[in-house]
C-alpha cells in the first residue's frame, strides 16, 4: 500500500501558496500550509511531515532561519526552499544550511510538482538503503559514525555536525575508498538541479574536515584525489562498532 506523502508549506503569499495546494493535492498528497514562519517552524518540528516547501522570504521567521533551527534541532525533513531572489549567494546559503533544494520564483506549475516529486522519490530511496544498516555503525580508527542515531564520535568525544555534513560523512563512509567527483557528490547528497555549485562540496568537506580530522590539512579519513575529487578512506574499517 503507497503510503499519501505529507506535505508542509510555509509560504505568505497566499496566491503561490493556494496554486500548490491545489496542485499537490491533485497528485493525491495532503498538504498543510503555514503564512508566517514562526507557525511554520513550530508545525515543521512538530508534525511528521514527508517535504516541506519553504519560502525564504517570511514575516517572523525567515527561512534560511527555520530551515537552520530545524536542522539543529536534528529534524531532517526535506526541504525544498523558494525563493524570489536570483543571487547566486541565497541560493547556496540555503544549500548551506540544510536545505535540499531550491526554486526560484515565478516557477511553473510541472517545475515545482517534478521537484517534489524528485526529492521524495530520492528521499524513499534513501531510507530503505540507509535503514538495512540502521544499527550498524561504521568505524576507522578513532572515528565511528552511527546512522541509527545520526551520531558520531571521535574517540570518546561526540561530533556535532549539521544534516548535510553527516548526509556527506555517511555517503562517504558508506562507500569506503571510492573516489566521487564533486558533481557526483552534489547528486548523491544534495540531489540534481545544482550544477556549478561545486563551491559548496568544498565548503561541506572544509567544515567537516575541521571537524573530524586531528589536522585538517593533512587528513586521514576525506582524502583529496587530485584533479579528480574526494575519497573515504576505507583503512582499517569495520562495521557493527561502537
Amino acid at each position: 500500500m503507497v503510503m499519501t506523502k505529507k506535505i508542509l508549506i510555509i509560504e505568505d503569499n497566499v496566491d503561490i501558496a493556494r496554486l500548490a495546494i491545489v496542485n499537490l493535492r491533485s497528485k493525491q498528497m495532503q498538504v498543510d500550509h503555514a503564512v508566517d514562519g514562526t507557525s511554520g517552524l513550530e508545525m515543521a518540528q512538530t508534525g511528521d511531515y514527508d517535504l516541506v516547501i519553504l519560502d525564504l522570504m517570511l514575516p517572523g521567521i525567515d527561512g534560511l532561519d527555520i530551515c537552520r533551527a530545524l536542522r539543529n534541532n536534528k529534524v531532517y525533513t526535506p526541504v525544498l526552499m523558494l525563493t524570489a531572489r536570483t543571487s547566486e549567494l541565497d541560493r547556496v546559503l540555503g544549500l548551506e544550511v540544510g536545505a535540499d533544494d531550491y526554486l526560484t520564483k515565478p516557477f511553473s506549475v510541472p517545475e515545482l510538482i517534478a521537484r517534489v516529486n524528485a526529492i521524495l522519490r530520492r528521499s524513499d530511496q534513501y531510507q530503505p538503503a540507509e535503514l538495512q544498516q540502521e544499527d550498524v555503525p561504521l568505524q576507522v580508527g578513532e572515528l565511528c559514525v552511527d546512522p541509527g542515531k545520526r551520531q558520531v564520535l571521535l574517540g570518546d568525544d561526540s561530533v556535532e555536525l549539521t544534516a548535510k555534513e553527516f548526509d556527506l560523512l555517511w555517503h562517504f563512509a558508506s562507500n569506503p575508498d571510492r573516489v566521487f567527483t564533486r558533481s557526483q557528490l552534489l547528486d548523491s547528497v544534495w540531489g540534481y538541479g545544482h550544477a556549478g555549485y561545486e563551491h559548496t562540496v568544498n565548503s561541506h568537506i572544509n567544515r567537516l574536515r575541521a571537524k573530524i580530522e586531528v589536522d585538517p590539512a593533512r587528513p586521514q579519513y576525506v582524502i583529496t584525489v587530485w584533479g579528480v575529487g574526494y575519497k573515504f578512506s576505507g583503512k582499517e574499517l569495520a562495521r557493527g562498532t561502537g
